[in-house]
């Protein structure tokens, strides 16, 4: 007999005799854990133990989710790409997938976007009329500027002052939003 066929018989035998000492019901798992060489970890389960309960057992003993592992980063990544999957609208998961849930939020989010960057193009439109109607009565921004911007005693120029520099910041999220 090999040893890794000894070691698993001496296994099995123990966890035997210690699952006749449990409560009824109770599952056993055995996990070895040899740091830096994954391929030799060894798991060791009953029939029908149900590893979410593992997790949760762990979980009660202070697993955490902060730290860094493996699993959680291809968690994470799973569901960035699933919120940008339904951002794009494209390769939904399939159904009752747990990553549907977040899917749905990246489409939301985006028609949520889409529609605000709908309104402030309209915005923009309407506001880019007024700056011009302004700008017809109020002589160059410079001047304006000069003769005091948002305070000028003209109406017409403090309006016109305003529309000009707000045009720039709202002109540069619709070409951002639009890349």
């Amino acid at each position: 007999m090999s040893p890794v066929q000894r070691f698993h018989q001496v296994t099995n035998d123990a966890l035997v005799k210690i699952s006749e000492h449990c409560p009824p019901g109770a599952k056993l798992a055995l996990i070895i854990v040899t740091p830096g060489e994954p391929e030799r970890d060894i798991v060791l389960e009953d029939q029908g133990l149900d590893r979410n309960e593992v997790v949760s057992a762990l979980r009660r003993r202070g697993l955490s989710i902060d730290g860094d592992n493996a699993y959680k980063r291809d968690l994470c990544d799973a569901i960035v790409g699933a919120l940008a999957m339904g951002a794009q609208n494209t390769n939904p998961p399939p159904a009752d997938h747990w990553g549907q849930r977040f899917w749905d939020i990246g489409r939301e989010e985006r028609a949520s976007s889409e529609q605000l960057l709908e309104a402030l193009t309209a915005l923009t439109q309407v506001a880019g009329e007024c700056e011009q109607i302004a700008s017809n009565y109020s002589g160059t921004i410079d001047g304006i500027f000069e003769h005091g911007g948002d305070d000028h005693e003209d109406p017409s120029c403090a309006i016109f002052h305003r529309l000009y520099y707000a045009m720039f910041e709202a002109r540069a999220a619709i070409a951002k939003a639009t890349i």
